[in-house]
């Protein structure tokens, strides 16, 4: 694997090296699972730190992989095993066929359309769709539900050659992508080439905002280049011919998600109004100092309080004999066990619904992932919810497991028992 290489330009405005404010030390490549013939293996670590832009206000890494190093040929996430994800999605699909028209004459693209759980939405209602997916597994179980998927990494290159063979979108949907995307001008240039003059943009992702208010910390992985608020995102629309015409919160998806709905600048204000939401989250966001250093410069201390906390917590049940599982083998459980120096000796085995990731293991802390079903064969005293952004979904689940005394450990904004 390639080393890791230091930012020293911001990959949004390229103005200076951005100012780091966390440091996570060394981990592995969160998404890459361990398999069973490779435990004698030692899984390579990289550093994980985050600094801010104080031109662009855009948080990056401070250090990076190559993306083909990340999204390799076992890249193990796959969307339709998240059940409220799915409604989610399906919501934004019928939204999306009512407020632009859709119809047998258009053109959804969806870029990083994984397993093809929103782009299906539109091929049930007889839109015409096409998916763009990097990752085989994904790209191959998108085709076998009825989902034109090409795989390859999107950018301008690609967007010009789509152009040239005739396409042209009515809409892009980029949901939970443009932080796992390296070269963000490309990217975002290629949404401007590709989109019709008319068009609207829908772009989802976890807010800074919330990662810095409930403590997030263990979203920041080498798989996630940027992390975004409204005003980063908004400097670099503009820098390509783009404007925002919608802001849209969703406090409870992924620990608090914004929906950026953008349209061709020249089309504002003809084809394509600003809504109010856009200066409502904008002049919020200031006022909250997102454009700030100063509102970042204390969360590396928040954080090493909260790797405290939970340590001490899961140290004191181990050493009354209680037994401790965890749910969610996601990237982000294996920030959170790898930073915290969380491993076998304090969890047992974690569980996940992702058939793809059973029988494997978590990079670092090499926890062994089960079926869901270990829960209630098992009946662990503890689970720990590493994928607390879906704790609703998985408690409802698992609520045989608590029936029969089992109790469950919320890690973020702070360890908690339920």
């Amino acid at each position: 694997m390639s080393a890791a290489t230091e930012v020293t330009t911001c990959r949004s405005c390229g103005g200076g090296r951005p100012r780091p404010f966390l440091s996570l030390g060394s981990t592995p490549v969160a998404n890459r699972l361990v398999r069973a013939d490779a435990l004698d293996a030692v899984d390579p670590t990289f550093p994980l730190g985050v600094g801010f832009c104080e031109r662009c206000a855009l948080v990056q890494l401070t250090h990076v992989l190559p993306a083909d190093e990340i999204f390799d040929q076992d890249y193990p996430y796959f969307s339709s095993f998240t059940d409220m994800l799915v409604r989610h999605s399906e919501k934004n699909a019928v939204d999306l066929i009512e407020s632009c028209g859709l119809g047998p004459d258009s053109l959804v693209v969806e870029v990083a359309s994984n397993d093809g759980y929103l782009l299906k939405a539109f091929v049930e209602r007889g839109i015409p769709v096409l998916g763009i997916e990097p990752t085989p597994g994904p790209a191959a179980a998108a085709r076998q539900v009825g989902v034109p998927t090409r795989e390859e990494f999107f950018g301008a290159e690609v967007a010009r050659r789509l152009v040239d063979e005739g396409l042209r979108a009515d809409v892009i949907i980029a949901n939970n992508v443009m932080a796992h995307v390296p070269d963000l001008n490309s990217f975002v240039e290629g949404f401007s080439i590709l989109l019709k003059d008319d068009g609207v943009l829908s772009i989802e992702n976890p807010g800074v905002g919330a990662l810095l208010d409930h403590t997030e910390f263990d979203t920041i992985y080498h798989e996630h280049f940027c992390y975004f608020s409204t005003i980063a995102v908004d400097a670099l629309l503009r820098r390509h011919g783009l404007e925002l015409i919608g802001v849209t919160e969703f406090p409870e998806l992924h620990g608090g998600t914004l929906r950026w709905r953008a349209a061709k600048a020249a089309a504002v204000g003809t084809s394509a109004a600003v809504d109010a939401s856009v200066g409502r989250v904008l002049a919020a966001e200031r006022a909250a100092g997102l454009d700030s250093y100063d509102r970042y410069a204390g969360f590396g201390a928040e954080v090493g309080e909260l790797q405290d906390q939970l340590r001490a917590l899961l140290t004191d049940l181990k050493a009354k004999g209680a037994t401790i599982a965890a749910y969610g083998a996601a990237a982000k459980g294996a920030t959170m066990v790898n930073s915290t120096g969380i491993d076998t000796r304090l969890i047992d085995f974690v569980v996940d619904r992702n058939t793809h990731k059973q029988g494997k293991y978590v990079p670092g802390a090499r926890l062994p992932i089960l079926p869901a079903e270990a829960v209630l064969e098992r009946q662990p005293d503890y689970l720990l919810l590493l994928a607390w952004n879906v704790k609703n979904e998985i408690m409802t689940q698992q609520a045989e497991y608590a029936a029969r005394g089992g109790a469950f450990i919320v890690p973020v904004p702070r360890p908690v028992i339920i």
